[in-house]
């Protein structure tokens, strides 16, 4: 039950469904939740209103104009349309490591998540939608705005996807999709119709058919058996010329890939989610490769008699060592990903710090550098030509120029986003990447238009560091200056 005073008078009003799902996502430890409203949302978007009410100074909250307190945490965000509200979650949850979440109305809005959904999902991030549905009485009649959602969620939320049906059965939907969303790294959803959404919650009760739920989850240490890093081992010390591509999964492990490549005198390419994982200055690191990379990564590749791949699934095998060239050795999280794009002599599945730090004692040092040397070489020329490349007279403009000077500017623990095409060709070989700073794009759905949403998401989760957006003309007309309004709304 909760308290709403007006006029002198005391109005007690029963928790709905709508309230129970604001308060089970805070319970979840959700700080807030990107969407735009509609009517098919109405009882869940009323759950903010009420969270927000209890905590205002008239009902004796503790809230002040412009600030969040606690209590009436998670807060709702008003994206512009909702294919920008999953991209804001999905990029919440890239920069926090935390679950994203976003919610949509009923059918049209319930559809254009779904570009978002598809981003967060092929590059692994913990992302909520929850949705609304017609009515309980009205679905299986063509009703307005009534959209197959199991079906159509069916793809992006293949781990998880329910419709709730009765008061009693939201809490554990709301625990397994945040449960599911972070053991998985995945997109869930729930879908909510409108009337089920303004009935009184209902605790599970003590009987046959209901199911009793929780709120929690704690991440596993996850690390290769000792005979298989030792295998592993085996391989890379052997190597003469060793060469290891990290990805986004070794984002929290930049100080173990420091030390395992200096121990093999490795050079250190980075695919292009993993762009923040290493300093760009660090000894070895050849930057980005692919499509947008650097010719010392190319080189690299071409020839090295040893891969370790670390936290990564970059899908271009042309850039990698030809099949039989090198003998490798691979590090991911998820057993899915292992074998996956090079023919892998050991492949270990666990976190990449967790591993790289199990690794290291087994590693034996190599004499020879000059592996490592002629790839520094490279960078240094390669440097030379993008400074040169830069300089290019254009009309009006050079853009190659506006990143070349961009990176001399840097403030320390700046977040970049970037949009897909040329725009993600600039900032994966001219932006030098110091310890501290963040950044992402769109990885292996490359779609346009997620650098203004992303960097919104990245200015609420870190309000005191500097959020640069890189975005292309074409995806800024697309929908970026739709993400204004939200600026101009949120700003202050």
């Amino acid at each position: 039950m909760f308290v709403l005073h007006h006029d002198g008078y005391r109005f007690v009003m029963a928790k709905t469904v709508g309230d129970f799902i604001h308060e089970r996502m805070r319970a979840w430890g959700v700080t807030r939740v990107f969407g735009y409203p509609g009517d098919g949302i109405n009882g869940i978007t009323a759950g903010f209103e009420h969270a927000e009410a209890r905590a205002s100074p008239a009902t004796g909250g503790a809230r002040k104009r412009g600030a969040v307190e606690e209590n009436e945490s998670p807060r709702f965000i008003q994206a512009r349309h909702e294919e920008l509200a999953a991209f804001m979650a999905g990029a919440h949850a890239k920069f926090t490591g935390e679950v994203g979440v976003c919610l949509a109305t009923s059918g049209p809005g319930a559809i254009h998540l779904l570009n978002g959904l598809y981003d967060a999902d092929t590059d692994h991030m913990p992302v909520v939608a929850i949705v609304g549905q017609a009515a309980t009485t009205a679905m299986g009649g063509s009703y307005q705005q009534e959209v197959d959602l199991q079906a159509l969620f069916k793809d992006v939320a293949r781990n998880y996807v329910t419709t709730v049906t009765s008061p009693a059965a939201v809490r554990h939907a709301i625990d397994r999709a945040f449960r599911i969303a972070l053991s998985e790294r995945c997109v869930t959803c729930v879908i909510v119709p409108k009337d089920v959404q303004e009935m009184p919650f209902e605790t599970p009760p003590h009987e046959h058919n209901t199911i009793h739920s929780s709120v929690g989850y704690l991440a596993p240490r996850v690390i290769p058996r000792e005979v298989d890093l030792k295998r592993a081992a085996e391989v890379l010390n052997a190597g003469e010329k060793v060469a290891m591509l990290i990805g986004a999964g070794a984002i929290n492990a930049s100080s173990e890939v420091i030390q395992v490549a200096d121990i093999l005198g490795a050079g250190i390419a980075k695919a292009l989610l993993g762009k923040a994982a290493l300093p760009d200055d660090t000894p070895g690191c050849t930057g980005s490769i692919g499509l947008l990379g650097t010719k010392p990564s190319w080189d690299m590749m071409k020839n090295c008699d040893t891969l370790l791949m670390v936290g990564s699934t970059f899908p271009y095998s042309e850039f990698l060592p030809k099949e039989g060239q090198a003998r490798a050795v691979q590090i991911d999280l998820k057993g899915r990903n292992l074998g996956l794009r090079y023919p892998m002599e050991v492949a270990l599945e666990g976190d990449a710090a967790e591993s790289l730090r199990a690794l290291l004692p087994y590693l034996k040092r190599k004499p020879n550098r000059a592996f490592r040397q002629e790839l520094e070489t490279g960078m240094r020329e390669w440097r030379e030509t993008l400074t040169a490349m830069a300089q290019t007279p254009a009309k009006p403009l050079n853009p190659a120029l506006v990143f070349h000077e961009l990176n001399k500017q840097l403030p320390d623990r700046a977040i970049f986003t970037a949009d897909a095409g040329s725009t993600a060709t600039w900032y994966a070989r001219y932006l030098d990447f110091r310890a501290g700073m963040m950044g992402s794009l769109s990885g292996s759905l490359a779609t346009m238009g997620p650098a203004m949403p992303y960097a919104v998401a990245a200015k609420f989760a870190y309000p005191d560091r500097p959020v640069f957006a890189l975005a292309g003309d074409g995806a800024m007309q697309m929908n970026g200056l739709n993400v204004l309004i939200t600026v101009k709304k949120y700003w202050k």
